[in-house]
């Protein structure tokens, strides 16, 4: 019998993980993880205790018609990746790796090369976590060394989106 590997692992994790979205554009996963010990788990969904986009039927940026990855302000929802550094305690982050999947909403294909929003990018680097594995496939995924969020700096330059 051959065994899963790590990172498929804990990418099926984060991939179950996004079932509980609430986001009606995509749906996001995301898993900490440190020494193998799962660290925090988060998915994107509107803050507790607030309306989510799945009870009004209605995404703004959806009927707004703003491209993926720009106008974060006007979202509902809390991202995976933030929500699950929320959950969790900074000295356990710090070197830890944090594992995301995405899948479209309604056709549940897999969102086309996810990334974190610039947001979530500084939150990862403050919250100390060295890599992120991200599903682009069942089979395929690529691995970003954060270090190089902070070399790469797009916000001097005006990137929007990813």
């Amino acid at each position: 019998m051959k065994r899963i590997d790590k990172i498929n692992y804990y990418l099926d994790l984060a991939e179950t993980v996004l079932e509980r979205s609430t986001c009606m554009r995509s749906k996001y996963g995301a898993v900490i993880v440190k020494n193998d010990e799962i660290i925090a788990i988060g998915y994107n969904g509107a803050p507790r205790g607030r309306k989510n986009c799945c009870e009004m039927g209605r995404c703004i940026r959806e009927e707004l018609k703003i491209p993926r990855g720009e106008r974060y302000e006007l979202c509902r929802s809390v991202h995976a990746e933030q929500n699950a550094i929320i959950s969790a305690e900074r000295t356990k982050m710090i070197d830890s790796t944090l594992y995301l999947v995405g899948r479209k909403s309604e056709t549940k294909f897999y969102v086309e090369k996810p990334n974190p929003c610039s947001l979530c990018k500084r939150m990862i680097i403050n919250a100390g976590i060295k890599d992120i594995y991200i599903r682009d496939s069942k089979e395929d995924y690529r691995h970003i060394d954060v270090s190089k969020y902070i070399e790469n700096d797009e916000s001097l330059e005006g990137v929007l989106g990813y």
